[in-house]
């Protein structure tokens, strides 16, 4: 059995992938382009990936591969008609880091609402060393306790902030985009009354042709002067112009975000222009990433493929 891993730094390098050794030759590249995959990938049986494209170019001079594997929740990267085509089964990592994301969201959500960069900033400059008071908060501040927490995106993610935002005491709304939501513990609320509503605003659903550009001009203008937007889903389903407008003429109070529509962040995204913390906080699309997270991707891909070997369907999604 031949497994090509083509993105190994994707889990980071203090995870250990000498597990799939146990299955055969493994070709380990740290990170691979479209560009180098198909030569890369060669006579592979398994590939395991995580965004570079698996479609026909990556995969037509590659006769013997039976299963791609992401490390990854997503698999919008394979072309899974052509897969079908050749009979290539296509398996992902589900519910890995439900916990880490849910994690971070409150991370850049209160980082925002205590204006935390100001105080630790404070101290660090020496001005509390300087001044008389044993405290100081010359910029306000709120609590969660009584503030309407709303979500777009109540799966697995967004049922565990809402969880957590309750527990802080938020009243907890959401709005289905789709309009299939089942879940029947929070109130759910059309989309203008959740942007009208929600003091704290976190998203956490798939990118789609629904939700693109979701969050634009005019969503922005029906929220709160005084509302938070925190977006750990993806880059897109915000606006950045909109947005970068929304911050800079105090539409909305601030925004924390871990994804953009271009990753890593380009030099013309308005929103490189924006440097106060008070405002924004911008993360590397880091959310996913705790170690215990990436642990979780490798032994869950390790799992898929050694059902795979024995006949049995894990986690395949085509």
């Amino acid at each position: 059995m031949k497994i090509v891993i083509l993105e190994r730094n994707s889990v980071g390098t203090d995870i250990d992938v000498s597990c799939y050794e146990k299955f055969g030759d493994v070709d380990i590249y740290p990170v691979s382009v479209l560009e180098n995959a198909a030569e890369r990938i060669g006579d592979a049986d398994i590939i395991i990936n995580n965004k570079v494209p698996m479609n026909e170019q990556t995969l037509k001079n590659a006769p013997n591969v039976k299963l791609i594997c992401e490390f990854a929740t997503g698999y919008d990267n394979v072309d899974l008609e052509y897969c079908k085509q050749r009979n290539i089964k296509v398996a992902n990592v589900v519910d890995y880091c439900t916990d880490m994301v849910a994690q971070h969201t409150f991370a850049l959500a209160l980082y925002l609402l205590e204006h935390l960069r100001h105080y630790d900033d404070y101290v660090k400059s020496g001005e509390y060393a300087a001044q008389p008071r044993f405290s100081n908060f010359d910029i306000p501040f709120l609590e969660l306790a009584g503030k309407t927490w709303g979500i777009i995106g109540m799966g697995n993610i967004g049922k565990k902030v809402a969880h957590i935002a309750k527990a802080f005491g938020c009243k907890v709304i959401f709005h289905s985009v789709t309009g299939t939501s089942t879940c029947t513990d929070y109130d759910q609320v059309s989309f203008d009354t959740l942007l009208a509503e929600a003091d704290i605003l976190s998203l956490h659903c798939p990118l789609s042709d629904l939700t693109r550009d979701l969050i634009d001009r005019e969503a922005l203008k029906k929220m709160k002067k005084t509302a938070i937007i925190i977006n750990v889903a993806r880059g897109p389903i915000i606006n950045q112009e909109a947005l970068y407008e929304a911050l800079t003429t105090q539409e909305i109070a601030a925004a924390g975000l871990d994804v953009l529509t271009k990753e890593p962040i380009v030099a013309d995204n308005p929103l490189a222009k924006i440097r106060d913390s008070k405002k924004l906080i911008i993360t590397p699309h880091l959310a996913w990433a705790s170690v215990e997270a990436r642990q979780r991707v490798v032994d869950e891909t390790y799992k898929n493929i050694e059902a795979f070997l024995n006949g049995e369907e894990r986690n395949i999604v085509n």
